[in-house]
């Protein structure tokens, strides 16, 4: 089994990142957003961030996941990031996300970021947040009822950070 490469993304990747971060938001268990993005949206959502990374994977013909990363708040809490993490669903278990969640702590201490702080990781996603803890991300408490699934039920948010001075 090959690894997975990260590097930035390219133009001509936008349809495909667009195709796997509309995936996750169509799954409605990960990400907070609802609406899928379309080709002007994509562009822009994309063209916004501080960073995106493709992970790339032998064999593969198309990107088969990606980040995005930006600041998490502006002015005097702008050295903090946040990053999100998308990766095909046929593909899972091969590493993918471990390369992208690495690749982004490096790209974000390289932008001058202190902290990689994600805000809500779903509770019940175990394998997110067993990797973010193999990783050594800190959890920081619950937020109870903090994501809102398309059925109606809520469900607890879990913060996460990483120090990025200890990179």
């Amino acid at each position: 089994m090959s690894a997975a490469t990260v590097r930035p993304m390219r133009p001509d990747d936008l349809p495909r990142c667009r195709e796997l971060w509309n995936i996750v938001v169509r799954d409605g268990i990960a990400f907070p957003q609802t609406d899928e993005l379309d080709d002007v949206e994509a562009a822009k959502f994309f063209g916004a961030q501080s960073a995106v990374g493709v992970a790339e994977l032998d064999g593969e013909p198309d990107a088969v996941g990606l980040y995005i990363l930006h600041p998490n708040n502006v002015g005097r809490c702008g050295h903090i990031a946040n990053a999100s993490y998308a990766v095909d669903p046929t593909l899972r278990g091969r590493h993918i996300g471990e390369a992208l969640v690495r690749d982004s702590l490096e790209t974000a201490r390289s932008l001058g970021f202190r902290i990689l702080q994600f805000n809500a990781v779903v509770a019940s996603n175990a394998g997110a947040r067993h990797l973010y803890e193999k990783i050594g991300f800190t959890p920081l408490g619950t937020i109870p009822g903090g994501f809102h699934h398309d059925d109606g039920t809520y469900e607890d948010i879990v913060p996460y950070i990483y120090d990025l001075t200890t990179l």
